[in-house]
């Protein structure tokens, strides 16, 4: 077994963090960051108090209450007498903002962006039957003023972006699913933050998604739920593998 201490010894180093108040939310993330990557392992112990207040050059309160943090997120478990243990990742609850941004962050095999794929399709087909099963013709008119701006933006990637996002936002809200939009979201919002997910693609390729969205919209509108599920899942899985692997668009 690895020695905690000294695996905890390469995020030394450093002087205390400013301002005071953002102490904690620093040490939270590098507690997280740390057993996200392996540096600890399951089963190890932390090290003690007086190594991780020197590590993080903050004080045993500030400490406490951070550890405090991460063992709400399921990540640790504080036992009187035994310390500090690193819990195994299926005790981790990975819908919480810092546990899935330090997932995302650290994904170097990109298995974590593979399996949300597989879960935001699985949920958004989903919503997107829902709605083609019930809608009105202001959820059409709202749906098709967003796939509009897709195609009105297709020469802005970021403009693109962000008639996408509101696109997808928009089928969860009328899905009326608040547990799947909910999940969904957090998914999605955190996928965001990696450069690799979002990547810089070509215009054709955005021609592509813009298809894609219209295929749904399409299938919602004449209320084709099963096709609307099918439409949303295809999409979600061939945007990411034309991200995950940029040059098959040119193939």
């Amino acid at each position: 077994m690895t020695d905690p201490a000294a695996d905890f010894g390469a995020l030394g180093g450093r002087t205390p963090r400013v301002p005071a108040a953002r102490l904690g939310v620093a040490v939270v993330h590098d507690l997280v960051a740390a057993i996200v990557t392996g540096q600890v392992k399951p089963g190890e112990v932390l090290p003690p108090e007086g190594v991780l207040t020197q590590t993080f050059g903050v004080s045993r309160t500030v400490l406490r209450e951070s550890v405090k943090r991460v063992e709400e997120k399921g990540m640790l478990t504080v036992a009187q007498g035994r310390g500090t243990q690193v819990n195994p990742p299926s005790s981790w609850n990975v819908l919480d903002p810092v546990v899935l941004s330090a997932l995302v962050e650290n994904d170097d095999s990109l298995g974590v962006l593979d399996e949300l794929a597989i879960v935001r399709g699985s949920l958004e087909g989903s919503m997107a039957a829902a709605v083609a099963a019930e809608h009105s013709a202001d959820d059409v008119d709202a749906l098709t003023r967003a796939v509009d701006e897709m195609a009105a933006t297709i020469a802005d990637i970021e403009a693109f972006a962000e008639a996408d996002a509101r696109f997808h936002f928009l089928v969860m809200e009328l899905s009326n699913n608040r547990l799947a939009a909910n999940i969904t979201r957090i998914l999605f919002s955190r996928a965001l933050e990696s450069s690799r997910f979002v990547g810089a693609p070509p215009v054709e390729t955005l021609r592509n998604t813009l298809d894609e969205h219209r295929e749904i919209l399409a299938a919602i509108e004449r209320g084709d739920a099963a096709g609307a599920d099918l439409a949303m899942h295809r999409h979600i899985e061939d945007a990411w593998q034309r991200r995950r692997f940029p040059d098959s668009a040119s193939q």
